[in-house]
């Protein structure tokens, strides 16, 4: 099959609390025939999230038996909970010539572009390192030990920015949205 017949892969990448999900969200509005990868996760739903629309939430012996099974593209274990992309659902995709928008950690990002070297992998930068702890503290989500984690995490993560496709700084909701809406838009020849 010929690669202008397959979908691509968008990975949009960040340190928690940089407001991926939030544009990847608004992004998937305003291209509906973009699908969305959908996580596995063994941490409990936040306040709003539903299975199968946010992430699907298992239980760690679920998550093993994926592993050994090898239904992962890349998995990883962060803040005390597992996180885990599912080969199945995107590799469907990309054979029906169908783009992916994937919300994915650092390490994931970099993983889908080794595995999928023409997909597209935006890193999304917090203005400083200061905004992400007041945007992490704004949530009211996780207590000070997970915050402090978050925020060591987010320092190597931001460390690797160079790897990316893209660095697009979110200072600006709408100004970040626009950038990552035009580098999409390039990508795919216009409106998918």
């Amino acid at each position: 099959m010929s690669n202008k017949f397959l979908g691509r892969f968008f990975a949009i990448s960040a340190p928690s609390g940089a407001g991926k999900t939030t544009l990847v969200n608004r992004l998937l509005k305003e291209f509906p025939d973009i699908g969305r990868s959908i996580s596995c996760t063994t941490r409990k739903p936040r306040l709003g999230e539903k299975d199968g629309v946010d992430y699907f939430f298992i239980d760690k012996e679920k998550f093993q038996d994926m592993i050994r099974k090898d239904l992962f593209f890349e998995w990883e274990e962060v803040h005390g909970a597992c996180y885990g992309t599912p080969k199945g659902p995107l590799l469907k995709r990309r054979d029906q010539g169908q783009h992916t928008i994937l919300d994915i950690d650092t390490r994931g990002g970099l993983t889908i572009k080794k595995a999928f070297p023409d997909s597209c992998i935006i890193f999304l930068l917090p203005p400083s390192l200061k905004d992400l702890e007041t945007r992490l503290r704004g949530r009211k989500t996780d207590p000070e030990e997970a915050i402090q984690r978050r925020l060591e995490d987010a320092r190597t993560q931001i460390a690797e920015r160079s790897k990316f496709d893209y660095v697009v700084i979110n200072d600006d909701l709408d100004r970040a949205y626009n950038k990552i809406r035009k580098i999409i838009y390039d990508s795919i020849g216009g409106y998918p």
